[in-house]
């Protein structure tokens, strides 16, 4: 068969592959709702692979016998096995993404509708790029279709629901919206360094090699630290970078809006992890969990630290709660544009919690709670850097009193600006640092 018959060949077997898809992805959240319902736990990918090789076989099947009381010809054997690839790799891949998804030097994928793609790669440069998808309807298939692939649950996304939130296979995350825009948009954000550490900030050029061993230290000390940044600024990177200076004997309860973090799959570094993402509420408006109350059923779980992907909103009381009842050594991020508007992001989220905290009493909490802010920026050269550093003290009413132990010099990047405190010094001194490689031998401590 010449080049030209085969394209029509595959061209005819569009339409069948997209409603077998679309029939075996209602029927798979329908499948994973009865088996909720009868209490039996999520299958494995292997068995998740072996229903959706069933459903589409039985869709198939079910084609074939339309054709025939049509009286038209069914089709060949090998045009269903192409069929049924093509759904199977579209369930189980990211689609048309997948070409995308494969270039480790792309960082963000925006889709401004489905051939208006841009794609920044890791230098921060900006591009434009083929369609991921022939129509905005299709695009609005292939996100259904995703949502569906990753975890099972019946996941909306129309005109009543017109957002969506969710993790990829390989870890990137997905957030699509419909309806409030001119046409159906996704971003997605890729993690390049899933498994970060101390030493990558520094071959990154994030910090140097003596900031690098003063923050280690504040982890292995069990300080209380939030990563305070803009969007796209690498937060959740220094954040598994942190993490990886915990020692393996903890418990760690993770709590997240959408899985991102991963320390449990790292069970060499983390072999005692619950990993926790809230919920949003099903088709009726019900069950949905947010991060606040896992943090409160975290706090039930035994952990040695609690770490919040990101601060959001409300989590923030039982978060800081969290941090001051014992469980010292907890991370996490929020976003702020310098190191002390995460103070005013911490305040202004208390207030809209239902506690309604006043600036005074939230001050006062965070202080208890807070030890040290780590906040990322870009230096003049536009590379992620850490380029502030603050101990928080106490609070004085409407003011929270803090030390910037490292601010933003000339260039953007941090440089040493106030001692730390000397109780402070001697902990971390106990935690192992090294004050003369870390450059603390000449810089002193406030007495």
């Amino acid at each position: 068969m010449n080049n030209t018959l085969v394209q029509q060949s595959r061209g005819e077997e569009h339409e069948p592959a997209a409603e077998v898809r679309q029939r075996v992805v209602a029927r798979l959240a329908h499948y994973a709702d009865e088996r909720e319902a009868a209490g039996l736990p999520p299958e494995t990918e292997t068995q998740r692979r072996a229903t959706v090789g069933r459903l589409v076989d039985e869709e198939l099947a079910s084609l074939a016998r339309v054709a025939l009381a049509r009286g038209s010809g069914a089709m060949g054997r090998a045009a269903e096995q192409r069929i049924a690839q093509a759904v199977m790799d579209a369930l189980f891949g990211s689609g048309t993404l997948e070409r995308l998804l494969a270039d480790e030097t792309i960082e963000n994928i925006c889709v401004n509708g489905c051939d208006a793609v841009w794609i920044r790669r890791a230098d921060g440069t900006w591009q434009s790029t083929s369609p991921v998808a022939a129509s905005d309807t299709e695009l609005i298939e292939l996100v259904r279709t995703l949502a569906a692939s990753v975890d099972g649950e019946e996941r909306r996304f129309d005109r009543g629901v017109p957002r969506l939130n969710l993790q990829l296979p390989d870890g990137s995350r997905l957030f699509a919206v419909m309806a409030v825009t001119g046409r159906v948009s996704l971003s997605v954000r890729r993690h390049r360094f899933p498994a970060a550490s101390m030493d990558d900030l520094v071959r990154l050029g994030a910090c140097d090699e003596a900031m690098a061993g003063f923050l280690s230290a504040l982890v292995r000390a069990r300080k209380n630290i939030i990563i305070g940044g803009g969007t796209n600024v690498g937060k959740t990177t220094v954040l598994r970078a942190f993490a990886s200076q915990i020692p393996p004997t903890e418990r760690l309860i993770t709590i997240e809006d959408t899985f991102e973090l991963g320390l449990n799959t790292d069970t060499a570094a983390h072999p005692n992890v619950v990993a926790m993402q809230a919920r949003e509420p099903n088709i009726e408006g019900q069950g949905a969990i947010d991060q606040a109350e896992l943090v409160r059923w975290g706090l039930r779980m035994s952990p040695d630290r609690v770490i919040v992907g990101e601060i959001r909103g409300s989590e923030v009381i039982p978060m800081c709660n969290a941090m001051s009842q014992g469980n010292d050594g907890s991370l996490s991020t929020i976003h702020a544009s310098t190191s002390r508007g995460v103070f005013t992001k911490l305040a202004a989220y208390a207030a809209q919690a239902p506690e309604r905290l006043s600036l005074e009493a939230t001050n006062l909490l965070v202080a208890s709670a807070v030890h040290f802010v780590v906040h990322l920026g870009w230096d003049t050269t536009g590379k992620r850097v850490i380029d502030s550093v603050r101990e928080v003290v106490d609070a004085d009413g409407a003011q929270l009193v803090s030390n910037e132990i490292y601010r933003p010099g000339p260039d953007g990047r941090a440089v040493r600006a106030t001692p730390l405190r000397a109780e402070t010094l001697q902990d971390l001194i106990d935690a192992g640092l090294d004050t003369e490689a870390a450059g603390f031998t000449w810089w002193g401590a406030e007495q």
